[in-house]
This record gives C-alpha cells, sequence and structure tokens, in this order.
C-alpha cells in the first residue's frame, strides 16, 4: 500500500481462508482500517497492530454511519497522509456503495485501487454443491439485492419466471414474499425449487431448501438471524444436502 492512498477490498463471505493473498497483505499493511458489519471478527483479528479500526458498518433499520462520512473519513485519512483500507464483505464491486466512495476520492485527488473478493452467491452455491450457470439449463444468472425497494419492483420478473432461470437475491429475506408474488403473477411454476443459504461459508452455515410456493412460510420457520442469499431456480445437490443435515444434527 502507498500513504496516502485508498485501497478498495473485499473480505470474501466470511471465511478468512476464502481471503485472497492480496487483501491479507493490505490488512496488514494500512494504517487505517474501515470496515463493515458482514466483515468477520477472524478476519479483522489479521489486521496488522498498527492500525486503526474504524466500524462503518450499516444495518437495515437499525443504527448505521452515513454515506457521506464514510465517504468523509476516506478522505481525510488519504489526505492525513494514511494508508487506507475499505473493506468490505464480498466483492466490492456488488451492492457496496463502491461508485460513492471512489466518486468521493477521485474528486479530492485520492489515488484508489480495487482488490476483488469472493462474493456471497459463489460462496454460497458451493456450499449447497451447485453451479450457478449450466450448459442446457441457464446460460445467465442474475445477482438481485432485495434490501432496496426502490427500483426493485421494475426487475424483468416476466423473464425471472421463466423455466430454468437462476437468480441470487442478496438480502431478500424481508423481500420474500414480494418477490414470490412478483414471480407467479408473472406465471412462475408454484414448485420452483428456492435455496436460502444463511452465513455462507462460515461455520454457522445453514441451507433451507423450500420451492417458490412454501418460501414465505418456511422461511420464517427457519428463523434466519444472519445475513443470507436466496436463490431462485436452484435446489442443493443431494450429496451437499446431506453434508449439510450432518453440520446440522452435529451442531
Amino acid at each position: 500500500m502507498v500513504a496516502g492512498q485508498v485501497v478498495f477490498a473485499g473480505s470474501g463471505p466470511g471465511d478468512a481462508d476464502l481471503l485472497t493473498v492480496k487483501t491479507l497483505c493490505a490488512l496488514q499493511e494500512a494504517d487505517v482500517i474501515l470496515y463493515d458489519r458482514l466483515v468477520s471478527d477472524e478476519i479483522m483479528a489479521l489486521a496488522g497492530p498498527q492500525a486503526v479500526l474504524e466500524n462503518v458498518g450499516k444495518e437495515g433499520f437499525g443504527a448505521q454511519v452515513s454515506q457521506d462520512e464514510i465517504n468523509a473519513r476516506l478522505v481525510a485519512h488519504a489526505q492525513a497522509g494514511k494508508k487506507v483500507l475499505r473493506l468490505k464483505a464480498g466483492d466490492p464491486t456488488i451492492f457496496a456503495r463502491l461508485d460513492e466512495e471512489l466518486t468521493a476520492c477521485e474528486e479530492a485527488g485520492i489515488v484508489t485501487q480495487i482488490i476483488p473478493g469472493i462474493t456471497a452467491a459463489s460462496a454460497a452455491v458451493a456450499g449447497i454443491g451447485q453451479s450457478l450457470t449450466q450448459r442446457g439449463r441457464n446460460t445467465s444468472v442474475r445477482f438481485i439485492t432485495g434490501h432496496a425497494m426502490t427500483g426493485f419492483a421494475d426487475h424483468d420478473w416476466a423473464a425471472l419466471a421463466r423455466p430454468g432461470e437462476v437468480a441470487a437475491v442478496y438480502m431478500g429475506k424481508k423481500s420474500a414474499r414480494f418477490v414470490q408474488g412478483r414471480l407467479i403473477m408473472h406465471g412462475a411454476d408454484r414448485a420452483t425449487p428456492v435455496t436460502i443459504v444463511e452465513n455462507a461459508s462460515r461455520p454457522e452455515q445453514r441451507v433451507l431448501e423450500t420451492n417458490l410456493d412454501r418460501l414465505p412460510a418456511d422461511l420464517d420457520a427457519a428463523g434466519f438471524d444472519g445475513p443470507a442469499l436466496t436463490f431462485l431456480g436452484l435446489a442443493p445437490r443431494k450429496a451437499a444436502a446431506a453434508l449439510n443435515d450432518l453440520k446440522t444434527e452435529l451442531a
């Protein structure tokens, strides 16, 4: 890292073994680390002893640091000659407000760098033994977020309702009933498989296998309280499902 520079890096889904070597180096070199709520304690423990740690995480309907304040802190630390690491959960380029922070730095004349990370969809689909794309099934996959309802209703639900389509819904627990209604309204089969993966890649990972018809009820019954990713159109492979059942029995 270079003094006066801001590095944007992804911490991956939570398992420290899934960190890139480049992000690990940045963690150990940074003077200041501004990190998100979903970055695991296991990963933050790898920060260098000189680093000042600032939790700037956001939580829906809870306490949070405003985006303007985060932008201001990044700029101020960099202008003070610090090596600044902005650490985001997953991959910094996916649903992480990266553009707003990059713009703030660029307008202040601060040099930036982006280090990619493993996004939740990749970790979660590995956890159910599946592939995001499959020849003969789907040649594309959609990443959508259910966190902000602005624009959420405008997705191409008719396309998503077609047989064989696959979508990964980030932060979609609260929008499960809305998703169900939109897809059924556009002709989706109620038996369409849906899988929810909570705490992907972490020891406390849990998997809920359901379908579109039962989605809201089964999700409520599961009582998930951690970060979860919802796959529309994917069910766990039998071997992965058996492994998850075993982990649940041993927990």
